[in-house]
């Protein structure tokens, strides 16, 4: 499930492509499907490449050598890559994680070329707001979020860097409720609480029948419920 729309961030080929707390993969691949790029992801999380590097094995053509595919550890606050070295370098679902998040920003702003994009998606601030209403252990749960963020402040620290936004949008608007449900039982068991059992295999068969009623839908509410905000910026012009 991707939040960054490759349309939006203009991934092209040839592009190198930067996937800042990669996870499990899903951006850096789908960014590899997506166009003939050399596309690279890292996180701290060992585990998590291990899982990305299987995941990726299933997707990787090695007859095109116009695009290639590497995961690697490395930490958000010194990346082991050189200045102005990227086209397009991406941050989503983050910077809720990371106490200094603004040297975050720095980070990328420092590998992205001067034409280069930078995208970033965060939870929404109304909608994270419930769930931390609704459980405390949600936002306490070590490696979990540590702050809401708000689009309009976020948007004012990248731009205090020379960078303009161009684009914005929401996303998963209909995961949301599945995450309230979650919080308010949080420490149950999914199997145990029916209303959050059924939820979570409608999102999975949604994910994986993709019908047009949903597709619709979603599109419909993510302006008013996304869950997730994404921003979009290039270089400021002088």
């Amino acid at each position: 499930m991707q939040t960054i729309d490759f349309e939006r961030l203009e991934l092209r080929d040839g592009d190198r492509f930067l996937d800042v707390g990669c996870g499990e993969g899903r951006h850096t691949i789908g960014a590899y499907l997506h166009a003939n790029v050399e596309a690279i992801g890292v996180d701290l999380c060992e585990q998590d490449l291990a899982t990305a590097r299987e995941r990726a094995e299933e997707f990787k053509d090695p007859s095109n050598t116009d695009k290639s595919m590497l995961f690697q550890q490395a930490n958000a606050l010194e990346l082991p890559f050189a200045d102005d070295s990227f086209d397009k370098v991406i941050c989503s679902e983050v910077l809720e994680h990371i106490p200094d998040f603004q040297g975050v920003l720095k980070e990328m702003e420092r590998v992205v070329k001067p034409n280069g994009v930078i995208a970033i998606s965060v939870p929404r601030g109304w909608t994270e707001d419930i769930c931390w209403r609704l459980s405390e252990e949600y936002h306490r749960t070590p490696g979990g979020h540590i702050r809401i963020f708000n689009a309009m402040h976020l948007r004012r620290e990248v731009e205090a860097l020379g960078w303009r936004r161009y684009a914005r949008h929401w996303a998963h608007a209909l995961h949301v409720p599945y995450w309230w449900l979650k919080c308010k039982h949080w420490g149950k068991h999914e199997d145990d609480v029916w209303l959050l059992k059924k939820y979570h295999e409608f999102l999975v068969w949604d994910l994986m029948q993709q019908p047009l009623l949903t597709r619709v839908l979603d599109k419909i509410l993510n302006p008013i419920m996304g869950k997730s905000v994404a921003m979009y910026f290039k270089k400021a012009e002088d």
